[in-house]
């Protein structure tokens, strides 16, 4: 006997749907899956069998052919074990399927439970697509599966479970979601920048960087708190839309990284990893391409601590998302593009030994050696780079004093931000991909970035004492109009550039 029912996998970030075919007949018992099952897919022959036999069925002694169609599409994962199980049974005659339009994914375990899988939320929404009545899947993705309003979502523990749903014998109420108040309540953070003492001029760099969305390198010696600072980054960045937290939510659902208790990634995200890191696991890849850190810091921030510390050739990879939003992952099997539209901020020491410019530790670096560690990052790389700031050791007067009234928290900041940020989105709303003063390119900038006689005087007496280059010109200028949107000034002044100026710290050390 013969059939057929549907399942669903990933392909880059989206899903698509798969028709697991099951044939019964004659013949000398054997189980084979076909089309284009990896590893963990042919595995599942053996945890299928073992479910089937201790959820209280009948496994087939008979020749049992499992097609996995398309066939020209590499499965992967243990997602069909749950689908196969259900083709066994209804081939068999063991159940018989209502008349509702179903769709199935699932890891059995070999007692029958279900475990948990990924991929759910680009899943549920191309079965939405396709006009799938309902979805059943693991309990402990019930909430990835819920957001997506318009499917009917039918979370299972086991094998039995599943069975009676669609058979009709147990029916259950599909699993709901609020989806408007759990947006809200997961977008709290659990830092803020009011923890942060000193570094009054390094906050203000950090405002200016997160309103006009620069890209940002602290320079500074160790203990000085350039990770504390980085990581209270999201906190004061505009809040994820709805359609933001799904698109970061579906890139995460792929690797697995969405929590059993949540259902969305509300907050943006902060990705930091660590400098011994490869390039494909920082920009994607693999046999068959997933998403790296950079797409995984979609919507959100990219932390790189220790940047010269990183291998050349991992730098070099972040040149095409820095300057495109995206990302294509090109391999023999298959080509993928992600999205990977992402707030760069980068820390690194003023030297080897990382005390450079202190006030009381003294540098053993020679200037050849400073030179040459400074050297690691790449021009092109640093052209990408709007802002580079020094952050000075905390004084201690400053660490010791106690809590004072008129700190300003993440929530002051962010208030200032957002303003600046509506400015900008109304300033570009003709022209395309761009979003914020950081996406300028040198038209857009000849465009919005016109300054004054007094202005231009500065600029040039700048580039000429300090040798700044032509592309910290442009620097200048988009940070300069920033500073001005912060400001709610129309034109760029004289004090904006000023300021601008004092963002380029590294060029003026080179």
């Amino acid at each position: 006997m013969l059939s057929q029912i549907n399942s669903a996998s990933v392909y880059g970030i989206d899903g698509y749907i798969v028709t697991v075919e099951v044939d019964i007949s004659s013949g000398f018992p054997t189980f084979s899956i076909v089309g284009l099952p990896d590893t963990s897919v042919k595995e599942s022959r053996d945890r299928v069998v073992s479910a089937i036999k201790n959820s209280g069925f009948d496994f087939p002694t008979k020749k049992v052919t499992v097609n996995l169609a398309p066939a020209g599409i590499k499965k992967e994962g243990a997602i069909f074990d749950l689908p196969i199980a259900i083709g066994i049974l209804l081939a068999t005659g063991q159940i018989n399927q209502s008349n509702r339009k179903y769709s199935f994914i699932g890891e059995l375990s070999l007692n029958g439970s279900i475990r948990k899988v990924s991929g759910v939320l680009p899943i549920a929404i191309k079965l939405k697509e396709e006009n799938i009545d309902g979805l059943i899947l693991p309990e402990t993705n019930k909430n990835e599966g819920a957001v997506v309003d318009g499917i009917n979502i039918y979370p299972v523990k086991d094998l039995k479970t599943a069975v009676n749903i669609i058979s009709g014998t147990a029916g259950g109420l599909p699993h709901k979601l609020d989806l408007m108040k759990i947006f809200s309540s997961a977008s709290d953070y659990d830092i803020d920048f009011k923890d942060v003492k000193g570094q009054a001029f390094v906050k203000r760099a950090i405002e200016v960087a997160c309103a006009g969305g620069h890209n940002m390198l602290l320079i500074g010696s160790p203990g000085g708190g350039k990770t504390m600072l980085a990581k209270r980054i999201p906190t004061i960045l505009p809040s994820m839309s709805l359609e933001e937290a799904i698109e970061t939510t579906k890139i995460h659902s792929i690797e697995g990284l969405v929590s059993s208790h949540a259902s969305l990634v509300a907050t943006r995200p902060f990705r930091s990893p660590h400098h011994t890191i490869s390039d494909v696991a920082l920009i994607g890849g693999g046999t068959y391409p997933k998403p790296g850190e950079v797409s995984l810091s979609h919507n959100g921030v990219l932390f790189l601590d220790e940047l010269p510390e990183f291998h050349r050739n991992v730098l070099e990879v972040l040149r095409q998302p820095l300057e495109d939003g995206i990302v294509t992952v090109s391999r023999a099997r298959a080509s993928l593009t992600y999205p990977a539209r992402f707030m760069l901020i980068a820390a690194m020491n003023p030297c080897p030994c990382g005390y450079y410019g202190h006030p009381t530790r003294e540098c053993t670096c020679t200037p050849f050696a400073i030179q040459k560690y400074i050297s690691r990052i790449s021009g092109p790389l640093m052209d990408r780079i709007d802002l580079h700031i020094d952050v000075p050791a905390v004084k201690f007067e400053e660490l010791s004093e106690m809590p004072v009234t008129g700190v300003e928290s993440s929530k002051d900041i962010k208030e200032r931000i957002v303003k600046s940020r509506t400015i900008q989105k109304s300033r570009f709303e003709s022209e395309k991909n761009i979003y914020c003063n950081s996406h300028m390119e040198s038209k857009h900038i000849k465009k919005y970035c016109v300054i004054g006689y007094d202005s231009k005087n500065l600029l040039k007496h700048a580039m000429e004492k300090l040798g700044f280059s032509a592309r910290a010109h442009d620097r200048i200028l988009k940070v300069a109009r920033t500073i001005a949107d912060l400001d709610f000034s129309k034109d760029i002044q004289t004090q904006h550039i000023a300021e601008a100026i004092q963002y380029r710290s590294l060029d003026k050390n080179m």
